[in-house]
């Protein structure tokens, strides 16, 4: 169950490398504009026969350009880890911070399309399963339709590993319906490969929630993430705010 654990957190690792529209996992081609600033507080909490790992991130996204966003991420998590014996054990502290750009290379007749380039530092202690003991580094291939009131986002994208675990290739497909001017809600499927070796199933999600604006600059979110196999997490817990300014 430890080892399992761990590869859940190297999961939550790398989706910090492709920060969304909370709650959605898959993210938006869409980019902050030049000189303007994004701050996300966003909390999850996963549960997996019994092992729970909570984690708190804060990510800060600044418009380099109109086109260019610069993102920086830092987790928090704590984990309660379930033996096979039952014996429970907890640990907590930061984990690893992560470094992305965003470029929305194209834009025409509500279609836009991106690439999220990322690096993870190894800040979080690898030894209790809070980060990924190395430096790491990914690429995401992101592109948004827009079709009032819907709205489709894909994003297709690869995480280089440490040699324990497996490189993840990940594929996902996320869809906004705006109910009204300030409520949306979401809904995400996906998967990626199994960071685990030994492993042939690889985790798939299925997702739903909802994103409330409270004002133009601020965003509140609720959502709720459910394995489609035994690869993911039985349940994911989501909530997030986001402030502009």
């Amino acid at each position: 169950m430890f080892k399992k654990t761990v590869v859940m957190v190297v999961v939550l690792l790398w989706a910090g490398m492709a920060l969304a529209a909370h709650p959605l996992i898959t993210d938006d081609a869409g980019t902050q504009g030049k000189g303007k600033f994004q701050l996300e507080i966003n909390g999850e909490y996963f549960n997996d026969s019994g092992s729970a790992v909570t984690e708190i991130a804060a990510a800060l996204s600044a418009g380099i350009t109109e086109d260019v966003d610069l993102v920086v991420g830092m987790p928090y998590q704590l984990l309660r880890i379930k033996g096979e014996d039952g014996h429970r054990t907890t640990d907590r502290g930061i984990s690893d911070a992560s470094v992305e750009m965003k470029w929305r290379f194209f834009e025409s007749k509500g279609l836009s399309l991106a690439l999220k380039p990322g690096v993870t530092f190894p800040t979080g202690n690898d030894k209790k399963g809070m980060g990924d003991g190395k430096i790491s580094y990914g690429l995401f291939f992101i592109a948004t339709k827009e079709m009032e009131p819907v709205t489709l986002h894909i994003n297709f994208g690869y995480v280089r590993n440490r040699a324990e675990f497996r490189d993840i290739w990940h594929s996902s497909l996320a869809c906004e319906h705006a109910l009204t001017k300030d409520l949306r809600i979401v809904g995400n499927i996906g998967g990626e490969t199994n960071p685990e070796k030994e492993s042939n199933v690889h985790p798939m999600f299925l997702l739903g929630g909802i994103i409330y604006s409270f004002t133009e600059n601020m965003d509140m979110d609720f959502g709720i993430k459910t394995g489609l196999n035994k690869a993911e997490a039985d349940y994911t817990l989501l909530a997030g705010l986001a402030y502009r300014f």
